[in-house]
């Protein structure tokens, strides 16, 4: 197990289009709430842990384009001061998913997948030699994750209507968590957990319960999440949590 004494590294991503907090503000965003929420309790418990925030919805990084294709493909020696340029987000980006140890995200589902912004950073730090390696005369699989094993993913979304966890009656539209953990993973992320808020667009009774029921699960993420809580062999888990 991770001794309590050693440092661990947040990403805090958030993803919404809202920018202020649901409870707090008019109109406020539930995927904030439930990040900030994460990050709170985190910092209570452990102060001394450093945390990089980056609001992809506020800010989005630049889309993939013909051009970074181009520069992300050319050898690092072979680039010029213009390809090197336009890989300079791309290459902060991934220096913050490479530091951190845990990465939490607050995303919102939008027409049933991830929004546009969050899609621009995972195509920024899913990069070609980087955060995955490629070899097409590699005996077997050419591809590889690069990234240090021991990352930890938590999802915390919310949906304007209800039954896309498992098992649900959208469960199979559900393309959020499944369009993180996949090119996350990819590139070497492959523990993850998810929390999400349910019945956001009709705002009555059954939405209050699905935030008491999110704030507890965040709640209780936190602490198993903790160094001296959980079996640091177990690096393939994932989990979900819908109210």
């Amino acid at each position: 197990m991770l001794s309590s004494s050693v440092l661990l590294h947040l990403l805090h991503i958030d993803a919404s289009a809202r920018i202020g907090l649901s409870g707090r503000d008019r109109h406020g965003s539930q995927t904030r709430r439930l990040s900030r929420r994460f990050i709170d309790r985190w910092a209570t418990m452990r102060p001394m842990d450093p945390v990089t925030y980056r609001d992809v919805g506020s800010v989005p990084p630049r889309p993939v384009s013909g051009d970074w294709i181009a520069a992300a493909f050319t050898p690092p020696e072979r680039r010029s001061e213009a390809q090197r340029a336009m890989l300079a987000e791309s290459d902060r980006l991934t220096a913050e998913v490479g530091a951190a140890d845990l990465i939490v995200v607050g995303v919102p589902i939008y027409n049933f997948g991830v929004p546009a912004p969050l899609k621009a950073w995972i195509d920024n730090v899913v990069r070609v030699g980087v955060t995955f390696g490629f070899d097409r005369t590699r005996v077997g699989e050419p591809y590889w994750p690069m990234l240090p094993p021991g990352k930890r993913l938590v999802i915390l979304t919310a949906r304007g209507d209800y039954g896309y966890a498992e098992g649900g009656r959208l469960a199979a539209m559900n393309l959020v968590e499944a369009g993180l953990r996949v090119p996350l993973s990819y590139i070497g992320i492959h523990e993850s957990h998810a929390v999400a808020i349910e019945y956001d667009e009709f705002a009555d009774e059954r939405l209050t319960a699905s935030i008491t029921a999110a704030e507890a699960a965040v709640d209780r993420l936190v602490g198993d999440l903790l160094p001296g809580r959980r079996n640091e062999s177990d690096t393939s888990a994932a989990s979900t949590v819908s109210p």
